[in-house]
């Protein structure tokens, strides 16, 4: 069992918050080339380190390239983290298998990415004046180089970070499976909090993140692994990056399409999260077979008899 998999190396709670500490001292430490260009363009302004004027300091396919790196950077945190005070490997996070499925990984890549595809291409030709034609060639052809080599290592980090290693870590702590399944989710979804779409659109968003986060939890118990939820996060994030963008994004990036609409939380806000997710559900437990729901989900975390005695 995927949460079952910490007990391979050392569990004790306070290794997973000193583990979560440093793993964001040093995403910290990976914003700081961010910073630094900043400041160097605009000569040491320190306004320019304001959340207004920061995406718009530097060019977009340079600040899309420093805001990625930082990601890759924290990779590091989370080697210590795994191999120092836990001692597993990134593949007793990451799934229950022999090796890493990648036809799943594909599938969780190839859902998203059709249907998101497919509705911005929709909404583009329904009501083209909610849009700017922004395709410029020569950048886009280096921010698709970037964002095809750099998104997938973001997405898996926040992918091994919250459905891995926190996953496992409030199993251990909790012994069952739906505590770390509504703290990973709620954690996930909070952390979006200081996202630009948050204050343009209202806290009501952050229903959406940590929907999100639900679903992305309850495709990694079901599935015994993180794979269909790292193909899921990376495609999203790919799309978000390369076919529409808008100023009031995390990304602001030289994408196809620009969205100049007015952005509002309505019910179509949600659609996801109410008809899009429930049908990935169908098509994955199909492919699958998943069964035992109630177990997988809110099931008691069985402690392994060598653990078991070693505590006593």
């Amino acid at each position: 069992m995927f949460i079952e998999q910490a007990f391979r190396g050392k569990t004790d709670f306070w290794r997973y918050l000193i583990g979560s500490l440093i793993i964001a001292i040093v995403a910290s430490i990976g914003q700081l080339p961010l910073l630094f260009a900043v400041l160097l363009k605009s000569g040491f302004d320190p306004m320019a380190l304001q959340a207004d004027r920061l995406m718009q300091t530097l060019d977009k396919n340079l600040t899309t390239f420093f805001i990625l790196i930082s990601f890759a950077i924290g990779f590091i945190g989370l080697w210590i983290a795994l191999k120092f005070l836990h001692e597993i490997n990134l593949k007793t996070i990451t799934t229950t298998r022999k090796k890493v499925d990648w036809k799943r990984v594909l599938l969780g890549f190839s859902l998203v990415g059709i249907f998101t595809s497919v509705s911005v291409l929709v909404s583009y030709q329904m009501t083209p004046e909610n849009y700017i034609w922004n395709f410029k060639p020569d950048k886009f052809l280096i921010l698709f180089v970037m964002a095809i080599v750099l998104v997938p290592i973001q997405t898996s980090l926040e992918e091994f970070i919250f459905r891995g290693y926190l996953m496992q870590g409030f199993g251990v702590l909790a012994k069952n499976r739906w505590f770390p399944l509504i703290m990973t989710s709620l954690i996930f979804g909070l952390l979006h909090i200081a996202n630009p779409e948050v204050g343009k659109m209202g806290y009501s968003i952050l229903i959406f993140y940590i929907g999100t986060g639900l679903f992305l939890g309850i495709i990694t118990l079901m599935d015994e692994g993180t794979e269909l939820a790292l193909g899921f996060h990376a495609a999203n994030n790919l799309i978000a990056i390369l076919l529409v963008t808008a100023d009031w994004t995390a990304f602001q990036s030289e994408s196809v399409l620009i969205d100049i609409a007015d952005p509002s939380v309505t019910w179509d806000t949600f659609l996801p999260l109410i008809i899009l997710y429930p049908i990935y559900f169908i098509i994955m437990a199909k492919v699958y077979k998943w069964k035992n729901w109630k177990e997988k989900l809110t099931g008691k975390i069985q402690v392994p008899v060598s653990e078991r005695n070693q505590s006593i």
